[in-house]
């Protein structure tokens, strides 16, 4: 169960999902610029608070999920406890369209019937 104990049912995760891609979609956009940054840099301090951006936006958008109640499983991949498993999505999915049992994680996912 999710850490708040809130379950989900799909239409409830379905109806939160434009909120949490857009939300991805601004932070992915954010990390990508900081990366095109960090393409022009060699080692060093400025490398290093580019980097460290990067990392905090990654953060940043952790916390948002977790507080819509959402799992973060990893970078711009969450989950949506229903108790039994987890209703998966990942960007840049359009919908919420895979399942997993709470020990299969992301390798184990099937298709929502």
């Amino acid at each position: 169960m999710a850490k708040d104990g809130r379950r989900w049912i799909l239409e409830s995760a379905r109806a939160m999902l434009p909120d949490i891609r857009d939300r991805t979609a601004r932070a992915v956009g954010e990390v990508e610029r900081f990366d095109a940054e960090r393409a022009g840099l060699r080692a060093g301090e400025a490398l290093a608070e580019v980097e460290e951006r990067i990392q905090g936006e990654i953060s940043r958008w952790a916390r948002e999920m977790e507080a819509l109640g959402v799992e973060v499983k990893g970078v711009w991949l969450i989950d949506f406890d229903t108790g039994s498993g987890c209703f998966c999505w990942r960007w840049p999915e359009r919908d919420i369209e895979w399942f997993h049992g709470h020990e299969e994680g992301f390798g184990g996912r099937v298709r929502i019937q």
